[in-house]
């Protein structure tokens, strides 16, 4: 790579600063969610994104293709990643996520249903839709895709589509366990995650002190 792959400078992101606007409050769970396209030598992958309004807590997945069965995919890896339930998923209107709005109505959408909806009700959880032409409706993730691509792909180049994934691994360690956020009050993500472990545990199906699943994708 042209440049060392510093993970420990990390950038300005969500949850550093406080905004006016506020969101309305919400337990763990609420997921904001997005793509966007970045590239290495060997060509384009598709970048997926979460974040938990609440808890901070950050997943990517990196994926050949941004069509619905990786979307799909993306939501089963965050499943299996996240050591509490999912009420929640907020995406935009990417054909990767939702039918076309001439499609989403009548017996057809019915029996057929998005595959990213159909895992969705499998689990319980409610799928969100942003307003159309209202993008900053899912601000939350949209700033964290550009975090993850000022912190990745804009400052350092990549000759393989696995050494973005090592840098991407490390940065997202670094930011869940190590970075300190003003909107969680000094804590990291995980460190908020133990907290509410030791007062709501009703909400979680892992352990967090313990174990944090799914950071090596």
């Amino acid at each position: 790579m042209g440049e060392r792959h510093g993970i420990n400078r990390l950038p300005q992101i969500e949850g550093d600063k406080l905004h006016r606007k506020k969101f309305d409050t919400y337990p763990i769970g609420f997921f904001h969610a997005d793509l966007a396209e970045v590239r290495t030598v060997e060509g384009k992958l598709c970048l997926f994104v979460a974040i938990d309004r609440t808890s901070k807590f950050a997943f990517v997945e990196l994926m050949e293709k941004a069509d619905m069965r990786a979307a799909a995919a993306f939501l089963e890896a965050l499943l299996e990643a996240v050591p509490y339930r999912i009420h929640t998923v907020l995406t935009d209107n990417g054909i990767q996520f939702a039918d076309l709005p001439k499609n989403r109505q009548g017996p057809t959408a019915r029996f057929r249903g998005h595959p990213f909806d159909r895992l969705c009700h499998l689990h319980g959880i409610e799928h969100r839709l942003t307003k159309p032409n209202h993008p900053w409706t899912n601000g939350q993730v949209e700033r964290m895709n550009r975090t993850i691509k000022d912190a990745t792909v804009k400052r350092y180049f990549y000759d393989t589509h696995e050494q973005l994934r090592a840098h991407l691994t490390g940065f997202l360690k670094a930011y869940n366990f190590a970075r300190r956020l003003k909107t969680l009050k000094g804590l990291t993500p995980y460190e908020y995650l133990c907290k509410l472990w030791t007062q709501t545990q009703d909400r979680f199906t892992l352990n967090p002190i313990h174990q944090m699943p799914g950071l090596n994708f």
